[in-house]
């Protein structure tokens, strides 16, 4: 059964927390890419911020995407995985917690990500109906 390392998308460019939210959205529209990690000063996770988490969270508020910190929407402790979690304990977590994005971590520090489109790369057509069926239900 393949692992998270397996699975995940290498790699992971963070947004720190000082940075503003224009600056995560061109960074999210340079690396084409709907999310991306918030790190702290210490490199670590912090969180994650999607395109709609600037929209609906700053936009739609009437509040400014040039002043507003990514720290602002990082909330609660992130959902990661380790990179040694078989693909069972990932559909788990994400289903567990209606994620559709899930930052791998090694040793606390993140070495990738895992999408819905890792997971259809890797798992059984029926792996992934059964998530896609589980997620889209909680909308």
């Amino acid at each position: 059964m393949p692992t998270a390392r397996d699975i995940m998308h290498v790699g992971g460019t963070c947004v720190q927390e000082s940075e503003t939210l224009e600056d995560a959205a061109r960074r999210m529209s340079e690396l084409d890419v709907g999310a991306l990690p918030i790190c702290g000063p210490d490199d670590r996770l912090h969180g994650i911020i999607t395109d709609r988490d600037i929209v609906v969270k700053c936009l739609a508020k009437g509040k400014d995407p040039k002043t507003m910190t990514a720290g602002h929407l990082a909330q609660g402790k992130p959902v990661t995985i380790d990179t040694e979690a078989d693909a069972s304990q990932v559909l788990r977590a994400m289903e567990e917690h209606r994620i559709r994005r899930l930052p791998v971590v090694d040793k606390h520090r993140l070495v990738g990500m895992i999408s819905e489109a890792d997971l259809a790369r890797h798992l059984t057509e029926e792996q992934v109906g059964h998530f896609v069926e589980v997620i889209c239900a909680s909308s």
